[in-house]
């Protein structure tokens, strides 16, 4: 399997990674521990910080686009204002297991269906998509709609039964409730705060629970899993399995750390919790 991903090195408050030919020095709060090999960032492509507001350096040198394969998926990549890439890599292992599960469920006559909620550039979308579900992609900006359905189409997916969806979470899970329309599986990465289609806004603190009980609303009668992520500072594994396991009591609990890894020490970079229904799985 190619593997264009690489965390080169972390420390002093940021992180070194290579994205198949291009190398990226940007900020990662988590990074407390010295770089192991400091010399070598000098040979990054560019590098981004927000000392000064949001800042590239040598940004010129940056591809306007580019695509790489991690974990079986291709992405299209390019550096945004706020020095995003169109990728979260720390999600890697998530689209490994979201693929590996959904396909156990894929030799029936029925599709597994998979929704996913806050789906950014689509990366789980695919992973499921790949098992062989049926998908429901939504996200609140149709600038990253696109985008996703961009890595669908690189990926052999342009024709594979995604429906991609530009809406407000809320309000379209509530939609869907009132239509009878049930998943098998249900993917959130919910922002610690963000806005919807038409300027709804939303706070982890305040809305995770309208959330999960929408989610909860959603599940077929032979669920999945529920797959929960979140980069939320201060949201930790236990606070997660706790929401978790009261929702979901018949499920089992999985929980850990999501993290950038390579040829350096391991980077931890938010957290999951997943909420699996054995008999089913």
């Amino acid at each position: 399997m190619v593997e264009d991903y690489e965390l080169m090195d972390s420390g002093d408050g940021r992180k070194y990674e290579r994205f198949g030919n291009v190398s990226l020095v940007r900020p990662c709060s988590q990074a407390l521990w010295r770089p192991e090999n400091p010399e070598t960032w000098s040979r990054a492509t560019a590098t981004f910080d927000r000392e000064d507001g949001n800042r590239w350096h040598n940004r010129g040198a940056l591809p306007k686009e580019w695509t790489i394969e991690t974990a079986g998926i291709r992405f299209r990549l390019s550096g945004t204002d706020f020095g995003h890439l169109g990728i979260f890599p720390e999600q890697r292992a998530q689209w490994n297991w979201i693929r590996e599960v959904v396909k156990r469920r894929s030799g029936g006559a029925k599709l597994p269906t998979v929704l996913n909620l806050f789906a950014y550039s689509g990366g789980s979308t695919i992973a499921a998509a790949q098992g062989g579900a049926e998908v429901c992609h939504l996200d609140a900006s149709k600038g990253m709609v696109q985008w996703a359905r961009a890595n669908a189409a690189l990926n052999g997916l342009k024709e594979h039964p995604i429906r991609w969806i530009t809406d407000d979470a809320h309000k379209f899970m509530e939609r869907e409730i009132r239509r009878g329309r049930r998943y098998d599986a249900i993917i959130f990465d919910p922002p610690t705060f963000g806005r919807g289609a038409n300027g709804e806004m939303y706070k982890i603190e305040r809305d995770l629970k309208k959330t999960l009980s929408l989610v909860k609303a959603l599940l077929s009668e032979a669920p999945l899993f529920v797959l929960f992520s979140s980069h939320t500072p201060g949201l930790s594994c236990t606070v997660a399995a706790n929401i978790l396991g009261q929702a979901f009591p018949e499920a089992q609990i999985e929980t850990g750390e999501m993290l950038l890894e390579g040829r350096s020490l391991p980077c931890p970079s938010g957290i999951y919790c997943r909420a699996v229904f054995r008999t089913n799985a």
